[in-house]
């Protein structure tokens, strides 16, 4: 503790002591209307050291000397009445067993009344002075630039207070738009509720205001609505900023530090995701935890999630080294606390990863690791069974063998009617995964979800770098159409999904509606301050080979049913014959090892997937609204 810090802890004490000091006399006048009769005056001097010293105690133990005055809230207050009743129970205790300093009844309350009003009238005025101070001053300076701020409601209400009580003015809240129609012309802060978030009130009060910036202070807005606000702001020529999502303030505060620029999450944002926390701590609570893949998008990010519910341990297993240094730093700044293991390991190598459970003994397994990029497996098709499909039986193998509790594999919507090598192993590997239930104690699972937004060799960072460059952006087929969630958003729904599972399901993950890429690749352009077609030109290359125009992932209901979760349901897909598909996975291993040729290599995986049409474009009808078809059912399915 500082030499101020003391300095201002004894001021506030000797405030108090004062305030309380007068409480006491003016309760003594009130009962005794002024004519405070000798002896009880007296009473009051002999119990007036001992109320000083328990009020002490209880707002020093209840942290009240602590806080800057100015910032006092609600919490504050409501501490204030403990201490205060504390202090005065305390009196009337120590009044049953002397008569020393025995007052009349009424008085206890009189004080107490009077001694609260002193105490949180005093933190009211501070901070009322104090915002109206900041006010004023943000008011009058005239190099302050006006905002128009849309959103009264919590979010709003907290950027707003944030921005009063800045030291350091940044903007200045002019007027509040809101479409809530109950609170057009109430005021917040002194600053009013002028009326909708709509293009004639926008208009009116830009010009009565010069405002050039708009701050979106409505954090579960959806992302249709933030798309409608954006093009108001970009049509009128102001700059719109906005604070992230619900799920991304992690402790619920709001402060003008968080404003940023609106980013394409914010246009395809969906409800935030509910989760069963309960059930998710009951799951990975003091458990140890292996995640294959840490180093990748969804793997780092399941960790991120893994260590807020507090797990024994949590193992970090890679064959990425710099990414697994990196993340490493990164979780033990976070989460101190926490024990990480680090292990470098290839997850073909049977050995290797024995040894690795051998050592970490995990409870539960999330397998993120694999190779995902479709082109990339077209031409290289051997790797992506060693690493898909092998690589899945080597961990799957050891977690039924180490007595594992739960096995949570990763998979994608390119698994449903596969037109590429990735989208096949991957359903290889959810075919081997699934028919291992009931053969140990492990309760094996798969989730499968479709793109994530900004992951590793995503389609965001590749329009953002082509968008950097000056353009083209490229984008394969005009009606190219694809399923978007954010990293934490799918993450989070994997934890969801590995809870609920009780062994042999497939999770789907609702993915919203389909997305046309080119409207994505626009919005990405206009985000960026820049004009579609004038300023950065969009380019066409054709579909690459193993792609389909749109992916499928929502099921009917006959193939898939609902879950307790909203988000989640779960296919109606018969697990395969274990002997059947383990002697095909291992004809699968002997070919890639032996690299075989491509086409040998696709017509022994169609063997394995009958319904994949590997190395086929566009081979089903493009629907004809953003929705999935009704016929997107697999072929899997039996």
């Amino acid at each position: 503790m500082t030499l101020v810090s003391i300095k201002r802890r004894a001021l506030t004490i000797a405030v108090h002591t004062l305030l309380w000091t007068l409480a006491m006399g003016l309760s003594l006048a009130l009962r005794f209307e002024g004519a405070i009769p000798p002896e009880f005056a007296m009473a009051g001097l002999r119990a007036l050291p001992v109320l000083l010293v328990i009020r002490i105690f209880a707002f020093y133990h209840g942290g009240l000397f602590h806080g800057i005055l100015r910032y006092a809230g609600m919490p504050e207050l409501r501490a204030i009445v403990r201490a205060t009743t504390f202090g005065t129970i305390g009196l009337a205790m120590c009044a049953v067993f002397s008569e020393w300093f025995r007052v009349p009844r009424s008085i206890y309350f009189l004080e107490w009344l009077t001694a609260l009003a002193a105490a949180g009238g005093m933190r009211f005025v501070i901070r009322s002075f104090g915002d109206r101070n900041a006010g004023i001053a943000r008011s009058s300076d005239a190099l302050v630039p006006p905002v128009v701020l849309l959103g009264a409601g919590n979010a709003g209400e907290l950027l707003l207070r944030d921005v009063l009580r800045s030291g350091t003015p940044t903007m200045r809240i002019a007027c509040i738009l809101d479409d809530d129609v109950a609170k057009v012309g109430a005021r917040i802060h002194g600053v009013r509720v002028e009326g909708p978030i709509d293009r004639s009130t926008m208009e009116r009060v830009l010009e009565t205001t010069g405002a050039k910036r708009a701050v979106l202070a409505i954090p579960g807005a959806a992302g249709k609505r933030t798309r409608e606000i954006l093009s108001l702001c970009r049509d009128l020529g102001i700059s719109l900023q906005t604070l992230p999502s619900l799920q991304s303030i992690a402790d619920g505060q709001v402060h003008v530090s968080l404003l940023r620029d609106v980013a394409i999450e914010d246009l395809l944002r969906r409800d935030a995701v509910t989760l069963e926390t309960d059930e998710i701590s009951k799951f990975l609570a003091g458990r140890r935890i292996l995640v294959t893949g840490a180093a990748g998008s969804i793997g780092s990010e399941l960790v991120r999630q893994i260590a807020v519910f507090e797990p024994a341990l949590v193992a970090l297993v890679d064959h990425n080294e710099n990414g697994l240094f990196f993340l490493e730093r990164e979780l033990r700044a976070k989460f101190p606390e926490m024990e990480f293991r680090t292990l470098l390991a290839d997850i073909r190598d049977p050995q290797r990863i024995a040894r690795v459970f051998e050592e970490i003994a995990p409870d539960v397994v999330y397998h993120a690791a694999a190779h995902k990029h479709v082109p990339l497996m077209e031409a290289n098709p051997t790797e992506a069974i060693r690493n898909n499909v092998a690589g899945t039986r080597v961990v799957a193998d050891a977690a039924a063998s180490h007595g594992c509790d739960a096995f949570v594999l990763i998979s994608t919507d390119k698994a449903v009617h596969p037109t590429s090598v990735m989208g096949a192993t991957k359903r290889v590997a959810e075919m081997y995964v699934q028919s291992l239930t009931g053969r140990s104690q492990t309760r094996f699972v798969a989730v499968r979800f479709g793109n994530v937004l900004g992951s590793a060799g995503s389609v965001v960072p590749i329009f953002r770098a082509q968008i950097e460059s000056g353009g083209p952006v490229q984008v394969t087929h005009p009606e190219m159409r694809r399923y978007f969630m954010t990293i934490p958003e799918a993450s989070q729904l994997v934890l969801q999904a590995g809870a609920l599972g009780s062994g042999g399901e497939i999770f789907i993950l609702d993915m919203g509606e389909l997305v046309k890429v080119v409207d994505l690749a626009r919005d990405m352009i206009t985000l960026s301050g820049l004009r579609p077609d004038v300023d950065i030109e969009i380019e066409f290359i054709g579909q690459r080979p193993g792609e389909k125009l749109y992916e499928e992932l929502m099921f009917d209901e006959e193939s898939a049913a609902m879950t307790r979760h909203p988000k989640i349901r779960v296919a109606r897909i018969a697990p395969q014959n274990h002997d059947e598909i383990r002697a095909a996975v291992d004809r699968l291993d002997r070919l890639a090892s032996n690299s075989g040729s491509v086409e040998t290599v696709r017509s022994a995986i169609g063997v394995v997937v009958p319904e994949a049409t590997l190395g086929v474009k566009a081979s089903r009808t493009i629907p004809a609204t953003s929705e999935a078809p009704e016929n997107a059912v697999p072929a899997i399915a039996t």
